[in-house]
């Protein structure tokens, strides 16, 4: 058995369970008083920590089918944040919804969290700057 060594200025692409988000209180807190965005994949609620790594946290509910479909979403999901978590901004939790559709890829997941991400943290900081708790927005495309 062979083993491949990676350069060390080479990020590492593992997600430890350090990195996911399973407590209901913290996603009660995100749900209450955390920022949203979503696009026609994904729908992201987002809120600052004081660590410096994203969390992630999973909500799919039994509409979106069996077990199976239910997992293989959940798998989509967590790989693509597993090879974007470098690329994107740190220190936020993280709870994302993917939307009821059936021709969702990883790409399209990849694509959703990284432009979702960004813009969430833009209003996250720029709520943060001005002094008060950010007031949810609605920017998910549905009616609350």
């Amino acid at each position: 058995m062979q083993i491949t060594r990676t350069p060390m200025n080479q990020p590492r692409y593992r997600c430890p369970k350090s990195m996911h988000l399973r407590n209901s209180q913290d996603f009660e807190r995100i749900y209450a008083n955390g920022q949203r965005a979503g696009d026609d994949h994904l729908l992201i609620f987002a809120m600052a920590n004081d660590l410096k790594v994203a969390r992630l946290g999973l909500s799919i509910s039994r509409k979106h089918g069996s077990a199976v479909h239910r997992n293989l979403k959940r798998r989509r999901i967590r790989e693509a944040f597993r090879r974007l978590q470098h690329d994107l901004p740190q220190s936020y939790d993280l709870i994302v919804v993917p939307r009821q559709r059936d021709d969702s890829t990883m790409q399209d997941f990849r694509n959703s969290l990284r432009t979702l991400i960004r813009k969430l943290a833009k209003r996250i900081t720029a709520a943060q700057s001005n002094g008060h708790a950010p007031d949810p927005v609605n920017d998910s495309g549905a009616n609350p």
